[in-house]
């Protein structure tokens, strides 16, 4: 290995020692929704999978990486299957070369991450409650125009 090869290698290993690997920030990231959509709380999941609260977080932050047997209860105590943690992964994250006309266009990952909110989750079910369809119209006009976005696009 040359020289330069080892300093090439000792920055890679100290920018993943920074960030979490894209991939388990991802995994982490419909962790959380799922178990916000459930209305279940960090220390519940926790309980139900022998962890503490503080554990769970660094799964949902991808600080830790899920190993496959905790990936297998996670989905069986959030109820879903395993294909849901990599679901929505961003493309540039996915090899989809190997089977051409296969990749189905990734959603838009503004979605998720609102969804992963507080506020976007309460929002959501409050909306999902709202029977009239003129005033669920009304409601996405009156956000777009609070968010600086013409109505009509």
């Amino acid at each position: 290995m040359s020289k330069d090869d080892a300093i090439d290698d000792d920055v890679d290993s100290e920018r993943s020692a920074r960030k979490p690997n894209p991939i388990d920030a991802h995994v982490g990231t419909r962790v959380r929704l799922r178990r916000m959509l459930l209305g279940m709380s960090q220390e519940k999941l926790g309980e139900h999978l022998g962890l503490t609260f503080q554990q769970v977080q660094k799964y949902e932050k991808g600080v830790n990486r899920i190993g496959a047997s905790r990936l297998f209860d996670l989905s069986r105590v959030l109820g879903v299957p395993v294909q849901f943690f990599y679901d929505e992964a961003p493309a540039e994250l996915i090899e989809t070369s190997l089977v051409p006309g296969f990749a189905e266009k990734p959603a838009e990952s503004y979605v998720i991450e609102f969804l992963s909110t507080r506020e976007g989750m309460e929002l959501n079910k409050a909306f999902v409650k709202i029977t009239d369809a003129r005033v669920r119209r009304s409601i996405v006009e009156l956000v777009r125009a609070l968010g600086g976005e013409d109505p009509l696009d």
